[in-house]
């Protein structure tokens, strides 16, 4: 199998610039996930009195991992509600084999 070189990528996010390796090559990924990070400390920075940009950055480390437990509890019990559902079905398919 054949490896994508590592590419260097520039992003700048909240006023810094920063290099950031990519090891699968996909370069549009990172600077979106870069803009992301931006726009959300920019709008935490909007939303709060502190000018501080590391405090900026924990805070929108804060509310993204909100968003990424809530996803994940909200995955979680869907994985759930399917596999319920999914053993019920099987359940009324066997059901219906052993009629016939």
């Amino acid at each position: 199998m054949e490896q994508t070189p590592a590419q260097t990528v520039r992003v700048e996010i909240y006023n810094q610039t920063y290099n950031i390796r990519s090891n699968d090559g996909d370069t549009e990924y990172i600077e979106q996930l870069a803009s992301f990070v931006d726009a959300r400390m920019r709008e935490i920075a909007a939303g709060s009195l502190t000018v501080d940009s590391l405090k900026v950055a924990i805070l929108t480390a804060l509310h993204i991992a909100d968003e990424l437990h809530k996803l994940r509890k909200d995955r979680d019990h869907l994985d759930s509600q399917f596999a319920a559902r999914s053993a019920e079905c099987a359940e009324v398919l066997d059901q219906v084999l052993r009629t016939r």
